[in-house]
């Protein structure tokens, strides 16, 4: 990691570059040749968790086959920057369409994503005539790293919550000098775009999420069949696959010793998240059947990231600063609904499908609500093309 910059004071906007040290990616191999096996599981499903044929051909493909630097060079081919926002350097990528009048947004990721989940979709978002697009439906683009995740640098103190997050992307967008604005995040990135538009900073003009946070928060009507089934995904989730989440709300410096020791450890962490993104993930290791952009080479460019910036813990505390019991933020109120413009899309992949009910009950300004084919909850990262037009669909009334 390089920082390039004659700049002196702390609130400068300094180009950056990633530059990783050769030493680290040779212990990175040594380390994973050194990974010591669980025995199978008695399962044939995932049901007790990552499966073993998974991650030995994920390991095997990472230490052989996989070019180490491809995520540096990924990043590399993008201007980069770095800011100091509330005592945290905020890395950040930003992208300037080459349309005029194009439409500022900001994109937060989520856990166990990162940037590296949004750049496929950089290119249909910014030039959107090279895609099939119009130029009028291009955006200038800025994608932060959030706090203790990637390049972004660690909090040394506790109270980094979406809503302290939200406040630093409102005044990184001021730094930009953009004065109008939209904004868009799904997983934890979108508990920061609700924070945001709850917030409502000055410029913002409306804000789109892949992700419900209000359906994990309180109690939703169930009077329909759709409703009664997203219900029941949400109560599946929360039986089965909450671990990860539990662990980081609750005790996230636990598991942060094997996310920094072992390589293997992070990658099977990392892939431990919701079945349906598990299993497509799972074919393109084992099977060598990728769904779209869940390749084997952008899984590993994702976690090489987390492995060579030491961030595995520092993210994982994200969750418990959001989520947390214990958190400075615990048992807090949100801030009333946003009255400014609100879209969602629902991928059918996702941990559950979000009627548009659950949505008109949770915000008062709902301008785009659309349920796409394809797709799941790393949706930028599985299929950018159709992720994108949903985005651009969403604010074209905010133009």
């Amino acid at each position: 990691m390089e920082n390039q910059t004659h700049e002196t004071t702390a609130t400068a906007v300094r180009p950056f570059r990633v530059d990783l040290p050769e030493e680290a990616i040779a212990e990175l191999r040594r380390r994973i040749a050194a990974t010591r096996w669980p025995s199978r599981e008695l399962v044939t499903d995932r049901s007790q968790g990552v499966q073993l044929a998974t991650i030995q051909e994920l390991a095997r493909y990472w230490a052989n086959d996989y070019d180490l630097r491809r995520g540096e060079a990924r990043l590399n081919a993008l201007p980069q920057f770095v800011t100091e926002i509330d005592g945290v350097d905020i890395h950040f990528i930003h992208v300037r369409s080459p349309h005029a009048d194009a439409l500022p947004l900001i994109m937060t990721h989520g856990w166990p994503g990162s940037v590296i989940e949004l750049l496929d979709s950089v290119g249909p978002l910014t030039d959107p005539t090279a895609h099939g697009g119009r130029a009028e439906d291009a955006f200038d683009l800025v994608l932060p790293s959030l706090p203790g995740y990637g390049f972004s640098g660690e909090p040394t103190e506790v109270g980094w919550d979406p809503g302290r997050v939200a406040r630093a992307w409102a005044e990184l967008m001021r730094r930009l000098d953009y004065t109008r604005y939209v904004a868009q995040g799904g997983d934890v990135g979108a508990s920061v775009t609700d924070a945001m538009g709850r917030q409502a900073p000055e410029g913002l003009l409306g804000i789109h999420t892949n992700l419900l946070l209000t359906a994990l928060g309180g109690a939703m009507p169930a009077e329909t069949e759709q409703e009664r089934a997203a219900l029941d995904a949400i109560n599946t989730f929360r039986t089965t696959g909450f671990g990860y989440f539990l662990e980081q709300a609750t005790r996230p410096q636990t598991i942060g010793y094997a996310l920094l020791d072992s390589p293997v450890a992070l990658a099977a962490w990392m892939l431990d998240h919701d079945t349906d993104a598990y299993y497509k993930i799972s074919r393109a290791f084992v099977d060598g059947q990728p769904s779209g952009g869940l390749t084997r080479d952008h899984i590993l460019d994702n976690i090489t990231l987390y492995w060579l910036s030491g961030t595995g813990a520092s993210a994982a505390r994200s969750y418990w600063e959001a989520y947390g019991p214990d958190a400075p933020a615990a048992g807090g109120q949100l801030l009333p609904p946003p009255a400014i413009a609100f879209g969602f899309t629902t991928f059918p992949g996702e941990i559950w499908r979000t009627p548009r009910s659950w949505v008109e009950a949770s915000y008062p300004n709902v301008i785009y609500f659309n349920e796409v084919d394809k797709g799941g909850h790393f949706a930028a990262w599985e299929e950018p093309e159709v992720f994108s037009e949903e985005v651009r669909a969403a604010f074209q009334s905010l133009r």
